[in-house]
């Protein structure tokens, strides 16, 4: 029995089922036992690659959707360049260095990170030039914020509901027969009309986010670039997307308490509603795979594939990986938040 699991069995014995957005958030962030607070879960060693750890083409060009959405926007003397999860810092790093060819990027940038768990941000001090860190968006500084959240809102607690029997009933997480295990809680109040047998997952701290940073970009400029698997409008009835990642496998996601990265499919119109009532403007949703050819990805592998022919294979399927529809291309997709009035970021410009 894992730490976690212990402490939600002592909870629900005591107070009942809990919701599942209160598991998600007691097994990823729990300050002394979650998942995120006690280690570097990206790479071959760890439970998941993200796209930053495939290739540097990705944040490379990100980097530079966010140098150019500066430049276009007058190249403020001081601004805030940021990242949601930033992981080990790969990203940013590759981003960084693509950004900084724009003059006077670097010596405008002040660099903040939205990082709590003291494992990644002591990755992600070995690989940045001396950052600064934030528990949330709040607390970073006032003026134009450019910014980059990738894989960072599949991982927000989310709260589930079941049409059943004519009644909203919300997925709980309890004890049966000794185990942890997934249950109903029929609510008190109606939602939305939905045929028998529908879903609906909502993700009240990720349009926090969202609103958050697009408050911030609409009263001081910027841009922000959420890149993460998803889907635009409601998931198809009967769609269930909690899910559970060990090892590079699925798992159950009761489990493992504590041990297994816990996720959700990121509802994109949510998020873009959520900027929009903050007073800023959303992009089309656009596939990954079609932003990064659009920003030029093939150019930047033949570079590359040019000054380390020794590589080719390994760009090529880096390449293929971040891009090509059975892989990244289509299931990530990319949504860009930005002034009213200003231009589009490059590559979303109507996606």
């Amino acid at each position: 029995m894992t730490p976690i699991e212990a402490l939600l069995r002592r909870q629900i014995e005591a107070t009942g089922p809990v919701t599942l957005a209160e598991y998600m958030a007691l097994c990823l962030s729990h300050p002394e036992h979650g998942y995120y607070t006690t280690r570097d879960p990206l790479g071959k060693a760890g439970d998941f690659t993200t796209a930053p750890e495939i290739s540097q083409m990705f944040g490379e060009l990100l980097g530079l959707v966010l140098a150019q959405a500066w430049v276009e926007q007058g190249s403020p003397n001081a601004f805030v360049l940021a990242e949601l999860g930033p992981g080990s810092g790969q990203l940013m790093s590759d981003a960084l260095r693509a950004a900084s060819r724009a003059p006077g990027f670097a010596d405008a940038t002040q660099l903040w990170l939205v990082e709590t768990s003291p494992v990644l941000r002591a990755e992600q001090a070995k690989r940045l030039p001396q950052p600064n860190w934030a528990a949330t968006v709040d607390d970073l500084p006032e003026g134009p914020l450019f910014l980059v959240a990738n894989e960072f809102f599949d991982a927000l607690p989310i709260r589930q509901y079941h049409q059943q029997n004519d009644r909203w009933r919300e997925t709980v997480v309890g004890i049966e027969e000794g185990k942890l295990a997934i249950g109903l809680k029929t609510l008190p109040e109606a939602m939305e009309d939905a045929p028998e047998g529908a879903i609906r997952e909502r993700c009240p701290s990720g349009e926090a986010f969202a609103g958050a940073i697009a408050k911030r970009i609409a009263d001081h400029g910027g841009a922000a670039i959420i890149v993460d698997y998803g889907y635009e409008r409601p998931i198809p009835e009967g769609a269930d997307t909690f899910q559970a990642v060990r090892e590079h496998a699925y798992v159950d996601p009761l489990s493992h308490p504590g041990t297994a990265d816990l996720t959700a499919h990121v509802h994109f119109d949510a998020l873009a509603s959520a900027a929009q009532n903050m007073g800023a403007a959303t992009s089309q949703l656009i596939g990954q795979g079609d932003l990064l050819n659009r920003l030029g990805i093939g150019a930047r592998a033949a570079s590359l594939a040019r000054s380390a022919p020794d590589q080719l294979d390994v760009i090529e399927a880096a390449l293929k990986r971040l891009t090509h529809a059975d892989e990244m291309g289509s299931l990530f997709k990319a949504l860009a938040i930005y002034p009213v009035g200003a231009p589009s970021p490059p590559g979303f410009e109507d996606a």
